[in-house]
């Protein structure tokens, strides 16, 4: 590819605390929280709404929040899950007070009342928003680990944007990236890349007449599924269907048929995967309808304008959280979440071997047990050598297995809370990121209602 020398006269706009990159589970947060202790905020999101994976990429329910015991989900994550319940914006009939607090429990929710919900609560704390705008290049100086500004582009063309601060929440670590970073890729840093999935909406399914798992928000058809697998049905043998979630009274949402070795990192490929993903939809929809009880009348309402990325670039951070963390139940004097959920790495391909891999490792080997949790420490969030920029969401911090519990909703918001958070403390102090009071911090985030019961804090953070 050749070179081409782009020169630009490029207008200037100052007088920020934070940009926040990406308007997803982890920007949201990090963007309302900030505001809320003050900031001028302004988060710039490609998409026309908040909430990410959430919205945009249709996988309407939450993960687990709670350990069977407690809900370990606390802040902005708990007040979001709270006032829709209120609103009768969650799956019917759920009891909100006791659901909670479950063991690997699903919380569904309609898109378009989480959406709603999102854009009251960042106009009510004064956040400036960007739809349908893009973080392009950063001006940063590697030396002292500062960014200075981001260029943005939209519809009326680009923008070079200043700020104290700084979170790059976009999922795929592009600021982080853009400004030098030390980052892993999927792929090239790792053997594997774990498979995306296009989710999408279906209508008319008669709930009463489908036995869901106990305890679960995902009803599992794997009996059909090998029938159908057996019958040449799809294009694709692909035993792991996580299952359809009910969301309304004949509403569900789907995150079945993954699209394997995609690296989100290209866009060609990209594009050949969200076109398989739509196809895989259809695929899925005239399974439900032939094979399982409950879907004869059933209908695809739409897929997702966002896929469902689960793994493309994670930074080097001050701390990077490893498999070791989680098996050993650890906890720390400077973290930022307790969370509990399994260690979900979809299968890698069609094959036996990896669907049994898959499998053991969900139900066994990589699962805490109820009345248990682990330690997402603030390091995560900081990159390494860098003193104005944090990082919150899917690109944290952690080595792969880790990887596939925390890059989840609820993970991901309460990551961006203690990122807007930590920014605004940094502002404050003039201290840097690495140098912040972690006890300080992890204060302010129990005042705005985190579960962060550790007895011993430290001002320093804990570091790998």
């Amino acid at each position: 590819m050749s070179a081409y020398r782009l020169v630009r006269d490029i207008p200037m706009e100052d007088g920020y605390d934070l940009v926040v990159a990406g308007g997803g589970p982890a920007g949201s947060a990090a963007a309302i929280c900030a505001a809320r202790l003050g900031a001028k905020v302004l988060l710039v999101e490609s998409t026309g709404c908040m909430g990410g994976m959430g919205t945009s990429g249709l996988v309407t329910a939450f993960d687990p929040v709670g350990n069977g015991e407690e809900m370990l989900v606390g802040g902005l994550m708990r007040e979001i899950i709270f006032t829709l319940g209120e609103r009768g914006f969650l799956k019917p009939g759920l009891e909100v007070e006791s659901h909670v607090k479950g063991y690997h429990r699903w919380t569904p929710f309609r898109v378009e009342g989480y959406k709603l919900l999102l854009d009251e609560l960042a106009a009510d704390a004064g956040v400036e928003i960007r739809f349908f705008s893009r973080v392009i290049d950063a001006d940063a100086d590697q030396e002292t680990g500062r960014v200075n500004g981001v260029v943005i582009s939209n519809v009326e063309g680009y923008r070079y944007v200043k700020a104290k601060t700084f979170i790059d929440a976009t999922g795929d670590a592009i600021l982080s990236d853009l400004v030098g970073v030390d980052v892993r890729e999927a792929g090239r840093d790792t053997p594997h890349i774990m498979p995306a999935t296009l989710p999408s909406l279906f209508a008319g399914i008669d709930w009463d007449r489908i036995v869901p798992r106990p305890g679960r928000g995902m009803h599992r058809h794997d009996e059909y599924l090998f029938q159908a697998i057996e019958d040449g049905h799809f294009t694709q043998p692909d035993k792991h269907l996580p299952g359809m979630s009910r969301v309304g009274d004949q509403v569900g949402y789907l995150n079945g048929g993954h699209l394997f070795d995609m690296n989100a990192l290209e866009v060609k490929q990209l594009s050949d995967g969200v076109m398989l993903g739509r196809r895989l939809a259809h695929e899925y929809w005239q399974f439900f309808r032939n094979y399982v009880p409950g879907f004869e009348n059933v209908e695809l309402v739409i897929t997702a304008s966002l896929i469902g990325v689960r793994e493309s670039r994670r930074i080097v951070g001050e701390y990077e959280l490893d498999i070791d963390d989680y098996l050993g139940r650890r906890k720390f004097p400077d973290q930022i979440a307790l969370f509990n959920k399994f260690v979900d790495i979809h299968p890698y391909d069609t094959s036996d071997e990896e669907y049994q891999r898959f499998r053991a490792e969900v139900e066994h080997q990589k699962r805490l047990l109820p009345g248990e949790a682990f330690g997402i420490p603030y390091g995560i969030l900081v990159p390494r050598g860098w003193s104005n920029l944090w990082v919150a969401g899917r690109c944290a911090s952690s080595d792969v297995e880790v990887h596939g519990s925390i890059r989840v909703q609820p993970a991901a918001s309460m990551m961006g809370q203690a990122a807007g958070t930590a920014a605004v403390q940094s502002i404050r102090t003039g201290r840097s990121a690495p140098d912040l009071d972690t006890a300080v911090l992890v204060e302010s985030l129990r005042k705005q209602g985190a579960y962060l019961p550790q007895e011993k804090l430290q001002s320093a953070m804990t570091r790998s």
